[in-house]
């Protein structure tokens, strides 16, 4: 029988939290959440928030913030278990909100684990949601050299229209293979250093402190429930907004770079397994569903479900800290969790757009976003 648990989330109010939550409500857990309602996240009127109504009244609710230690003081009380959660997301928007980014990121977590290392408490496990955002562009083969963990594209390259990934040692054509945990981390964004900054002052803590300590490398994360307001992340709901709203997708690069979509339920399933485990783990595990699929094919897909026909315009512009591929080598938490994921992307990719088609449709602030980036020359 699984020992119940007094389990705090950090961002436990948002898309992965609020899930997260009310699975491990199911499963007999008590569960407090903290968490600031952020806007970007959760509207304008963040109370009638559907990702905060799926857990109101049934969590510990603490409206708080993980950069203010009396909120992390009163939210540490009494737990045995923290999955840290709180962050702020977004490639593109880490690369010119770099001071937040590293406030809340970095500086937030340093501060939760200071008091967790500083204070008198009864805490058996530790878990940080980390990303494949460390490792930059990951893990490819080059037929002279083997595995190579190439460098960040460069920009010279892109401009002309190459956006493939080089050897770094030969610069001939090095194939995508899948990225294992022990591949050297490599984050190409702040957002990437900020969640290995992350993952390491955990592990670090963990181990001095004798707490079992698991990092997720969580992929891309999609599903019912992620906003489909916030243009910073989430290419599925980026994309559905725009075919709603009857606008055109501007597809980066020349459509064929591919990301490793995870469905929510997947990913909630793999982080119940870390939190239930019942051995000692200080770890680092890739959460995904070790497929790639191309970004021109997602935007084919949304339009068929949609049944929606809109201009798709494959640019050749880019952004600076995006990588290439995206590919999770799944073989460590199959080995160490016994978890694997359930859920095709096309039986997801269906799902979601069935919960899409009954939201409100939401404000398009896409094209917003790029022209923050094209005016900090980090949209080409």
């Amino acid at each position: 029988m699984t020992k119940k648990n007094t389990i705090l989330i950090t961002g436990g109010a948002g898309f992965i939290g609020s899930n997260l939550a009310l699975a491990l409500l199911s499963r007999g857990h008590s569960v407090r959440v903290l968490d600031n309602l952020s806007p970007q996240i959760h509207g304008i009127d963040p109370l009638q928030s559907s990702l905060y109504l799926s857990i109101k009244d049934k969590v510990d609710f603490i409206r708080g913030d993980v950069i203010n230690e009396s909120d992390l003081t009163l939210a540490l009380q009494d737990v045995d278990t923290v999955v840290h959660l709180a962050a702020e997301t977004g490639t593109g928007q880490s690369m010119y909100a770099i001071k937040h980014y590293t406030d809340v990121n970095v500086s937030g977590t340093a501060l939760l684990l200071e008091i967790i290392a500083n204070n008198k408490n009864s805490i058996k496990r530790l878990v940080v949601a980390s990303s494949r955002a460390v490792y930059g562009e990951g893990r490819y083969h080059c037929q002279i050299h083997g595995y190579v963990y190439p460098d960040s594209r460069r920009s010279e390259n892109m401009e002309r229209g190459d956006f493939e990934v080089h050897c770094p040692q030969c610069d001939g054509h090095a194939k995508l293979v899948p990225t294992n945990e022990n591949t050297p981390v490599r984050p190409s964004s702040i957002y990437g250093i900020t969640k290995l900054n992350q993952e390491q002052m955990f592990l670090t803590v963990g181990r001095a402190k004798g707490i079992s300590t698991i990092a997720y490398r969580y992929q891309n994360v999609y599903g019912p429930g992620q906003s489909l307001s916030n243009p910073y992340t989430g290419i599925l709901s980026i994309f559905s907004t725009r075919i709603r709203n009857e606008k055109g997708i501007n597809i980066f690069e020349d459509g064929l770079e591919s990301r490793d979509f995870v469905h929510i339920d997947d990913v909630v399933a793999a982080t119940v397994a870390g939190i239930e485990s019942a051995d000692e783990i200080i770890e680092v595990f890739n959460v995904g569903s070790g497929i790639a699929i191309s970004i021109l094919a997602v935007a084919d897909s949304l339009q068929s479900l949609f049944d929606k026909s809109i201009p798709i315009e494959i640019s050749g512009q880019f952004r600076i800290g995006d990588i290439r591929h995206n590919l999770a080598d799944l073989s460590l938490i199959k080995d160490t969790l016994g978890w694997a994921p359930n859920i095709s992307f096309q039986d997801g990719l269906e799902g979601f757009v069935d919960w899409v088609k009954n939201e409100a449709i939401q404000q398009d602030r896409y094209e917003e976003s790029l022209v923050e980036l094209k005016a900090r020359g980090l949209y080409k």
